[in-house]
């Protein structure tokens, strides 16, 4: 079984262990009646079985939605709030003077020499200082009546350039409220994609932050001509004569008293409708120009709509800590479903987040320790990380503790993929790893990539809480599909949201059909008022991706390749396009990269290859076998052709030839493969690699050299 093949290792002796395995038996017995009647864990039991989904009808590809909507898909969140400034207006009468969006106080900063001779900044920080629903809602109102002192138009653009934290989410209120169009991108995009999201949206005035505008926005300001003014969220900086003639620094303090003081009189501002654009969100494309999705007020609430329906119980007693961009639409989508129900947010980043993270101070608290969040959203980068640095806690442990480690971590996992619960083994083996992420966690959320199925099962067992995956794109509002707590279930993305229905389109390339037996498999379509409303200024793409049938249902398609499992879960299996996401959310066009090294004198044929599952780019190469021999030739490599294509020395010195070529074709560092395998023997089209017309097979490839890709991802190969 899966779980079998998760479980750890250890080296306990034979009849030791018999002794072990019989006490907990015993114990298993003597406690399962009372557990099973005091725990309500027969529901959950019950649940977890249960059809979460099914197809509006028998069609083969019919659409499929959650059984809690089958005759109508929800769309809104509270009676007659449609639009997101309704939301906030009633979230603010309704939780008033409860605590909303949280910081941490700088105590001191300080540089830290490393033997190395490398200078890092570590801080000390302090507690949470809080702002009430209602501050929140009184700064955005001012900032917003600020914005218009300074020219700012209904329905016109504005971007936001900016870490993670509360005053983004007090400007995006704002925004709201004034029915600006907010144009967001991501603070760790490069300059030229920049440059294009503030040219092709014509923004005029841009929110940054100190940092941000004096690292990246100096260097690119007079790339961008319309630009008028800047608003730093955080204070003046010290240096700014560089800025050119007619660009204008405020601060948003400055905005907000600007705003606080203007006499608006009778004249109401312009409130939005439910189809007016909230949202313009800059993606990573496959070209490298990045694209603006459009998305509507109705579009995010009937998103977010679907998400809370996923989460227990969520309400004032709820902790989220936010710390992932909230450029990004799953951020973006989990603090707007907290601040709709009554939750705390607290602000942080991936370089405070934990007492071990780089920027915390050794022997200081990092920020979850500190907030003690119920609720967290991940990345399986951020995952992965938590999972080896466990691990290698573990393997430093004597041996006597490493094998009760392991011994509660195998049962553990026996009794999570039964339905099962383990209160001794949480609160005697585990609580020390759930004090990680501050010891409340009582869900994670996962998403933006495929989480592993042993990472998902580490994070259950050693957090003590379900791993909610989720799947949905910025073209959907972030919103398609989240497992249910109950489900202990990996590798599955969950059943569709209530907002939204999920149809599978045969695509005949791939060889997947709706009518394939046991699951129907085929190209993922989401239809619902989660579906945006295309790319802003790109009409032909926005047609290619989106299509409204015959009931005038829009829907997106979205490349993926997925199939239905009998309860209506839904697992990604595959991708149309040849468009990898990185485990750390950079995207890869593997045609893009081929393209730049296809042309080598060294290289008679490429195929790159990226998972989901790693941070780095591997790649198979038929070399040249004239250009390959003389290097090495050059390098005093003696050997036959399969030799030379075989030696370790060999595919150093061919990926030293690609990286460079790699970089003079501009390509990013994370789009460069680190390891190849040379392959001694051509593509032809009767090895079935290649098409007739050459080209790429890429499952057949991925078939073919399947243990080279696990050796070079680091996979035990037997």
């Amino acid at each position: 079984s899966q779980a079998a093949k998760m479980k750890l290792k250890h080296n306990i002796n034979p009849v030791l262990l018999q002794l072990i395995n019989f006490i907990v038996l015993v114990y298993s017995l003597v406690t399962y009646i009372p557990w099973y009647i005091l725990s309500g864990s027969k529901q959950a039991i019950a649940k977890a079985k249960q059809v979460k989904a099914r197809p509006v009808n028998n069609k083969p590809g019919g659409a499929y939605r959650s059984v809690n909507s089958l005759h109508c898909l929800a769309s809104v969140l509270y009676p007659g709030c449609d639009t997101l400034d309704k939301v906030f207006k009633y979230a603010k009468t309704k939780y008033k003077d409860k605590k909303l969006l949280g910081t941490r106080e700088i105590l001191k900063e300080e540089d830290e020499i490393q033997p190395s001779g490398k200078v890092f900044k570590k801080v000390i920080l302090g507690k949470y200082t809080w702002l009430s629903y209602e501050d929140v809602y009184i700064k955005a109102v001012n900032f917003g009546n600020g914005l218009a002192v300074l020219g700012q138009q209904p329905k016109t653009n504005i971007a936001i350039f900016c870490e993670t934290r509360a005053e983004w989410m007090i400007a995006a209120q704002a925004c709201f409220m004034c029915n600006y169009q907010l144009v967001t991108l991501y603070a760790t995009l490069g300059g030229p994609a920049i440059v294009h999201g503030l040219n092709e949206t014509e923004v005029t005035t841009i929110i940054t932050s100190k940092e941000l505008m004096q690292t990246k926005l100096k260097e690119i300001v007079s790339q961008v001509p319309l630009l008028q003014h800047i608003i730093t969220v955080d204070g003046k900086p010290t240096t700014w004569s560089e800025f050119p003639k007619g660009v204008i620094v405020h601060t948003m303090a400055s905005v907000q008293a600007m705003g606080a003081k203007a006499d608006i009189g009778n004249k109401q501002p312009s409130r939005p409708v439910p189809s007016d654009i909230a949202v313009i969100m800059y993606t990573s494309g496959s070209t490298g120009i990045p694209k603006g999705v459009m998305i509507s007020h109705c579009n995010i609430i009937a998103g977010i709509t679907g998400m809370a329906e996923r989460i227990p119980n969520l309400g004032e007693k709820d902790i989220y800590i936010g710390y992932l961009p909230l450029a990004h639409v799953l951020e973006l989508s989990a603090e707007l479903v907290c601040l709709s129900h009554g939750c705390r947010i607290g602000y942080s980043s991936p370089q405070t987040l934990a007492d071990q993270s780089s920027k915390i101070k050794k022997g200081s608290k990092g920020d979850v320790t500190t907030l003690k969040p119920t609720l967290m959203a991940a990345v399986p980068e951020i995952m992965d990380r938590i999972y080896k640095n466990v691990m290698n806690k573990v393997n430093e442990m004597t041996s006597f503790q490493r094998n009760l480690f392991i011994l509660a971590y195998n049962y553990k996992m026996e009794q999570i993929s039964k339905g099962y619960t383990t209160p001794l083994c949480d609160s005697l083996i585990f609580r020390k790893v759930r004090m990680l992420l501050g010891g409340k966690i009582r869900i994670l959320l996962c998403g933006g990539a495929p989480l592993s199925a042993a990472t998902q099962r580490f994070m259950n067992i050693c957090f003590c809480c379900p791993v909610g995956q989720g799947y949905g794109l910025t073209e959907s509002a972030g919103a398609g599909t989240i497992t249910e707590v109950w489900d202990y279930t990996t590798g599955r993305v969950g059943a569709p949201l209530v907002c939204c229905e999920i149809k599978l389109m045969n695509w005949e390339e791939g060889g997947y059909y709706n009518t394939d037996k046991p699951y129907p498999r085929g190209e993922i379509l989401i239809g619902g008022q989660n579906v945006t409303v295309g790319y802003y200024k790109n009409e032909a793409r926005t047609r290619k991706d989106f299509t409204v049938d015959e009931n005038g249902q829009r829907w997106l398609h979205t490349g993926d390749i997925g199939e239905f499992h009998h309860d209506g879960c839904l697992k990604i299996i595959d991708r149309k396009k040849d468009l990898v996401k990185l485990q750390a959310g950079e995207y890869v066009s593997l045609g893009k990269v081929e393209a730049a090294l296809k042309n080598l004198p060294l290289v008679d044929n490429i195929c790159v290859y990226a998972s989901s599952f790693h941070s780095y780019v591997i790649g198979f190469v038929v070399p040249n076998q004239k250009e390959l021999a003389d290097l090495a030739r050059k390098k005093g490599f003696k050997g036959t052709w399969e030799e030379i294509c075989n030696s370790p020395e060999m595919e150093k010195e061919v990926l030293k030839v690609l990286a460079e070529a790699a970089m003079a074709a501009n390509l990013e560092k994370f789009e460069i493969p680190v390891k190849i395998r040379l392959s001694p023997d051509p593509w032809t089209p009767e090895t079935g690699l290649v098409t007739d017309a050459f080209k790429l097979k890429r499952k057949e490839l991925t078939a073919f050299y399947q243990v080279d890709i696990d050796r070079m991802y680091g996979k035990n190969v037997k």
